[in-house]
């Protein structure tokens, strides 16, 4: 029986382009993990890679077509109004003669796995959940010709018709899981330590991928220390762990990331991670920085103790900001995740949420600043806050199988200022990504940039205090063009 697990192509998004929060970082592996998975299980496994191996949606099917695998597993990411393209993908894949069975797997299908099946035809079967064991059964009942209906975190078309939970019950010890197959070992080699996340964000599609609720579970030291020891035996020395929280919950988590720190010391290898501002004191950090740590991305996501709680984030700010003080003692500078703009947020909370950042140095560059300010909440279906806003009847369905849920603003000056002040960080982002701008990323004009990253927080606090001083709407249309003058003008006629 050969099998195709497959990394499909994607095309970058006209509107979303920054907005990375449509999959956790962790997909990355996830074709590699269920590759491995099929193999580890005796089966004839290939994994065809579209970025590796430089294919688009046509060339991959010229390929597929030509290895006709019994079994194409396909690692299914959300790439926004793009995501049509690939379901076109399927179904000419089936007309020009494709016969193998067609499963879908990961974050995106597992949350919307009816809605997918109530409007395309042509494909066979969703791994709901935790695929990997889901995986192998699917490949073993298709060997054997048994039905399929049995199988835990399988949904077939045939779930339209009852409301059933597909989702299959995640596996407690995670050691048992096989290390993900690799096509490459270039730069920065992701690794999973953990899955799953401790808490419940509303925002957050992570806890329910696994559990419908919060359930973390961390692989042990000595299994995390064997995937790592073979990839430096290649050549490896550079580690990023994609864990939504790498250190882990309480007491437990601790002690767990001290004695990996412990086992990876001798290896010399450096590391980045990510993980919430509770899970930082003197005593870890002392540990992470002596084994290679380097790298941090800390979910703080607000500066206004209301929106914290209202997204159901457990860390207030001053504990946030005492962890930024705490990683700069050890020679770490963090970077931050930050939900300027929510749909609940009022204009107070726009304020302490610029007070936080500017309190603990945060707008100090460009490439920082640009990001810190125009990152809102996305709603994502599966996600409690999707729930909870369809609930209040503020959501409007978005998107291919209404993935994307916009949300009515509790304020509407919030909103206009959200539009606002996205647009003009849009603006600037683009230009950082031309190689003829004067603030392109990799090679900034120093001046320049740092007018730009002046302008961007003069902007906000003087468009905050428009809104807070003046509570009928202005011309935002107007303003919108003279955003844009302006930016302009700083970037390219004042370096002319």
């Amino acid at each position: 029986m050969r099998i195709c697990v497959f990394e499909h192509p994607r095309m970058l998004s006209e509107k979303r382009f920054n907005d990375i929060a449509n999959t956790p970082l962790w997909s990355c592996l996830m074709a590699g993990y269920a590759a491995a998975a099929l193999e580890d299980a005796g089966y004839e496994t290939r994994l065809l890679d579209s970025s590796a191996a430089s294919l688009t949606f046509e060339t991959a099917a010229d390929e597929l077509l030509a290895i006709q695998p019994d079994l194409l597993c396909i690692n299914t990411v959300y790439f926004w109004e793009n995501t049509p393209v690939f379901f076109k993908f399927l179904s000419e894949l089936k007309e020009k003669g494709f016969s193998g069975h067609i499963n879908l797997f990961g974050f995106f299908p597992s949350l919307v796995y009816r809605e997918i099946f109530k409007s395309r035809d042509g494909l066979d079967s969703i791994a709901v959940g935790e695929f990997e064991e889901t995986l192998v059964e699917l490949a073993d009942a298709l060997q054997r010709g048994d039905t399929l209906e049995t199988i835990q975190g399988l949904a077939l078309p045939s779930c339209i018709k009852d409301r059933k939970e597909r989702q299959r019950a995640p596996v407690r010890q995670i050691d048992r899981f096989v290390f993900p197959k690799r096509l490459s070992l270039d730069g920065v080699v992701t690794i999973l330590a953990s899955r799953g996340c401790y808490n419940h964000c509303s925002f957050c599609p992570v806890p329910s991928f696994y559990n419908q609720g919060a359930l973390w579970r961390g692989r042990s030291p000595e299994n995390i220390v064997k995937e790592i020891t073979g990839l430096v035996d290649l050549g490896v020395k550079d580690f990023y762990f994609a864990d939504p929280n790498f250190i882990g919950p309480g007491k437990a988590g601790k002690k767990r990331a001290i004695k990996l720190m412990e086992l990876i010391r001798p290896l010399g290898i450096r590391f980045g991670m990510e993980t919430r501002p509770g899970d930082l004191d003197e005593a870890i950090l002392g540990h992470l920085v002596a084994s290679g740590f380097n790298s941090l991305l800390m979910g703080v996501e607000s500066g206004s103790e209301a929106v914290l709680g209202s997204i159901g984030k457990s860390s207030g700010p001053s504990r946030a900001s005492a962890a930024i003080r705490l990683c700069r003692q050890y020679g770490i500078e963090p970077e931050i995740g930050f939900l300027m703009f929510v749909p609940d947020s009022r204009l107070g909370d726009l304020r302490e949420n610029i007070q936080f950042l500017m309190k603990n140095g945060l707008l100090d560059r460009l490439d920082r600043t640009v990001n810190l300010l125009c990152h809102r909440q996305i709603v994502l279906a599966g996600t409690r806050g999707y729930r909870i806003f369809e609930e209040q009847g503020r959501l409007e369905k978005q998107g291919i199988f209404g993935f994307e849920g916009r949300v009515r603003f509790a304020d509407p000056r919030v909103k206009q200022m959200t539009d606002l002040v996205m647009g003009a960080c849009h603006k600037v982002l683009r230009s950082m990504s031309d190689d003829r701008s004067p603030v392109y990323w990799k090679d900034p004009v120093e001046n320049v940039s740092d007018r730009v990253n002046q302008y961007l927080i003069d902007l906000f606090f003087s468009l905050l205090q428009k809104f807070e001083s003046n509570k009928a709407p202005f011309h935002i249309s107007e303003e919108k063009s003279m955003i844009t003058d302006d930016i302009n003008r700083l970037i390219f006629k004042e370096n002319a």
